[in-house]
């Protein structure tokens, strides 16, 4: 059995934490970047060398998901072969390109081309969320996991306050001297000790996990981590640390014992044995998809149109500031009550919570039935209660769900259908706003809400406090 965090521990892996959260701000930059930059870029006064089309327009905020569908394939690889440290690091590149050459051109195609090289960097955000999840005590592995995708809200709320307050040039410099401090106090951490141990390095993994849990090296606590990762990583690990108590938990541990009786020669063959992966991978995807689709991207992206049209009396500008102070503040939250109330509760009551939110902004901008100041209510009500628990519970699920063996490899599929429903939802919804209207657009968000509450409530297994061994049980019991 595990025993309580430590302050020492708990201050290091929050540190830690921290650090690899710089990787997501980056990600917030690229995100909030477009919501203030629209309108002079589409104006005659532009600062390129000419006005960008209503599909250009389109094309800025969507084509960072589009980069990033293209290279989430091969996150798998990168986490396995260079380690979830320097993946990281690697990951932090593609951003620093991108500020590079919007900093020395106003070719709106390079902008353009810029925007789809930071989507490499953007597909390499479950770097941090596996890495984190790899680096934490099991106490608050949800919380940190959580707090690391909080990142990506502060470098919205960093954005859309420098886009108000400094001139262009001055705020892609200045994403620029981020994205080049994120990597250099990245190379301060050390690596992921499961990763050390999947390759063999067992003496440099030693020294790491001394390192996240402030212990001597050569301690029996070391030793009994050590042992722990290997059992995990071993593919009979899906019985090993399982309750044994009853009848169904023997048959069952037996039953996918011999599943992946024999080591697979790649993740993909042990992904294709394991059913409890499978089920896994098959949940995780279908609760991503369904939280996209209640349309949170959309306001992130599209912050300052949005409040110009819904609520023209306010400053765009000042709006979307509090729309990130808004999610920023239900993101903490959601750190300190997510290993509280647990995974599942708190997804099916936010989403349902969403929903509502999502009909009643539907209706209002359809109808225009109350005041202005009632349709910044929904927007902040909805933006808080979704980033309290939908936003943050699918990658934390990503992240504790799957076995070492295949943790790359069902990551680098999960962001691959995250970063294609991402595209795809950009680029329709302004044509789909122009011709359905944005109350028909945001009912449709409202509908996805609501399956998002009915397929939590029937599949999403509650994970609080469990090892990545025991939660593999609840993915074999048959419904």
């Amino acid at each position: 059995m595990d025993k309580k965090v430590t302050t020492a521990e708990l201050i290091t892996q929050s540190l830690a934490m921290l650090c690899i959260s710089l990787l997501a701000c980056q990600t917030g930059y690229i995100c909030a970047w477009p919501s203030y930059t629209t309108s002079n870029f589409e104006s005659n006064s532009t600062l390129l060398d000419r006005p960008m089309s209503a599909w250009e327009i389109s094309l800025l905020g969507s084509l960072p998901n589009f980069g990033a569908l293209l290279a989430s394939p091969f996150c798998g690889l990168a986490f396995n072969i260079l380690g979830r440290k320097y993946a990281t690091i690697f990951f932090g590149l593609p951003y620093v390109i991108t500020w590079t050459i919007i900093s020395l051109t106003d070719n709106v195609i390079l902008v353009l081309v810029a925007m789809s090289i930071a989507g490499v960097g953007v597909a390499g955000q479950n770097v941090a969320i596996i890495y984190v999840s790899e680096i934490a005590h099991d106490s608050i592995r949800g919380g940190l996991t959580a707090f690391s995708s909080s990142g990506y809200i502060i470098g919205l709320l960093t954005s859309y306050i420098l886009g108000g307050k400094l001139t262009y040039q001055q705020v892609v410099y200045t994403h620029l001297g981020f994205s080049v401090m994120t990597m250099l106090l990245l190379t301060l951490l050390r690596e992921s000790p499961v990763f050390l141990v999947m390759k063999g390095r067992e003496e440099e993994a030693e020294k790491s996990i001394a390192f996240y849990k402030r212990l001597k090296i050569g301690s029996k606590d070391i030793a009994f981590e050590i042992d722990k990762i290997r059992l995990q990583i071993n593919p009979s690990s899906e019985k090993t640390y399982l309750p044994v108590d009853t009848e169904e938990a023997k048959d069952l541990a037996k039953h996918e014992e011999q599943q992946v009786e024999q080591k697979p020669t790649s993740s993909w063959k042990f992904l294709m044995k394991s059913k409890s992966s499978q089920r896994a991978l098959a949940t995780v995807l279908i609760i991503m998809t369904l939280i996209i689709l209640m349309g949170c991207v959309v306001l992130q992206v599209y912050a300052e149109p949005l409040f110009k049209e819904a609520v023209p009396s306010m400053p765009p500008n000042q709006c979307a500031i509090l729309l990130a102070v808004d999610f920023l503040i239900a993101s903490l939250v959601c750190v300190f009550i997510i290993d509280k109330f647990g995974r599942k509760p708190l997804l099916i009551v936010t989403a349902a919570i969403s929903g509502v939110c999502m009909f009643l902004l539907g209706l209002q901008l359809q109808t225009h039935f109350a005041p202005h100041w009632f349709t910044v209510l929904i927007i902040y009500t909805y933006s808080f209660v979704y980033m309290l628990g939908c936003a943050a519970i699918p990658f934390v699920l990503s992240a504790e769900l799957f076995l070492p063996e295949v943790r790359s490899l069902c990551n680098s599929i999960t962001m691959v259908c995250l970063w294609s429903v991402n595209f795809v939802t950009l680029l329709v919804f302004k044509p789909l706003a122009e011709w359905l209207g944005l109350g028909i657009v945001f009912y449709c968000f409202s509908m996805f809400s609501f399956v998002g509450v009915l397929f939590g409530y029937a599949y999403i297994p509650e994970t609080k406090g469990l090892s990545v061994d025991a939660i593999q049980l609840l993915f074999l019991k048959k419904k």
